[in-house]
């Protein structure tokens, strides 16, 4: 359910009541068939093993026959000493019992984050920055590129770089490279503008969740040059998607947008970079979001706690 690897604490976050320590505080987050007993049944469990409810949301896409999706904060003293005993007992007892997917995650543990970027910087030192100044609980312990232009910027976070070339003819070799210095190591991979799509292999073999922002309002403009797209197109409006990567191009589940107010007089430029502020922010709530838990995941879209 959870990797060993040990992680650095987490700066506090809203799911830590004052004066609580972070390493008691857990979220709990299950996905199931809806049926009737479900938080009754989590509730007496927790209950009976000392742990506390401090805060808890559900949601339904169908009370006959839909997902049933909770994310519940609880309060246990000892949590990371009972861990693993806690999580064997709720498998057996409730998950089973359920048919749920589900993960518990300490709030003292960040999330170990890989960026991969190409040319453009703003989304990829954004997240640095936010990283660097703990306002996201994660560590960022690497970032890839397909181009050397962001060398420099990103070592002067202490962060390592390393460039990958990749082209139609290496893209297979190129990949295989990418996924060796991923796989079982990080929790989370974004894709903080980066200019080449991955194949379903990669998806398949990297491990774990892969976060992409798209410089458009997803699904209008999708693909390449929406800038200059949106200006023919005379658009009032321009925004920008931060969605799960899947092999269906632009079309996984979205977390977050958001949009920016355009007029006839803005140029091209001018749209791209207002467009580059709005990708930075959507990028870093959707990945903070993720990182605090809050992000429950649907075949074709999410729920955000």
């Amino acid at each position: 359910m959870h990797a060993t690897t040990q992680r650095s604490t987490a700066p506090q976050s809203h799911d830590v009541p004052a004066g609580a320590d972070p390493r008691d505080i857990g979220r709990l987050l299950v996905r199931c068939s809806d049926q009737p007993g479900i938080v009754a049944a989590i509730s007496r469990f927790l209950f009976e093993r000392g742990a506390n409810i401090v805060a808890s949301a559900q949601y339904t896409t169908d009370p006959s026959g839909g997902e049933f999706l909770l994310r519940a904060v609880i309060h246990l003293p000892s949590l990371m000493a009972e861990r693993n005993d806690l999580e064997g007992a709720f498998q057996k007892e409730i998950a089973g019992a359920f048919g749920m997917t589900w993960y518990l995650a300490p709030a003292a543990e960040r999330k170990r984050v890989a960026l991969m970027a190409s040319k453009y910087d703003h989304c990829a030192l954004d997240l640095l920055w936010r990283g660097q100044r703990e306002e996201i609980p994660m560590n960022i312990g690497l970032v890839i590129s397909n181009h050397p232009d962001l060398a420099e910027p990103v070592r002067s976070f202490g962060v390592p770089f390393v460039h990958i070339p990749i082209n139609k003819d290496i893209r297979a070799e190129a990949e295989e490279h990418q996924l060796d210095l991923l796989r079982g190591n990080f929790d989370l991979v974004v894709l903080a503008r980066y200019m080449q799509i991955l194949s379903g292999h990669f998806l398949d073999e990297v491990g774990c969740p892969v976060i992409n922002i798209h410089h458009s309002f997803l699904p209008a403009f999708a693909g390449a040059d929406p800038y200059a797209r949106a200006k023919e197109r005379g658009v009032k409006l321009i925004g920008a998607t931060a969605h799960y990567a899947t092999v269906d191009l632009d079309e996984g589940p979205i977390i977050e947008q958001d949009i920016v107010r355009a007029s006839h007089n803005d140029t091209a430029s001018d749209l791209e970079r207002r467009g580059a502020d709005v990708e930075r922010t959507v990028l870093a709530r959707a990945v903070d979001w993720h990182c605090n838990d809050r992000v429950a995941r649907l075949p074709k879209s999410t729920v955000v706690f």
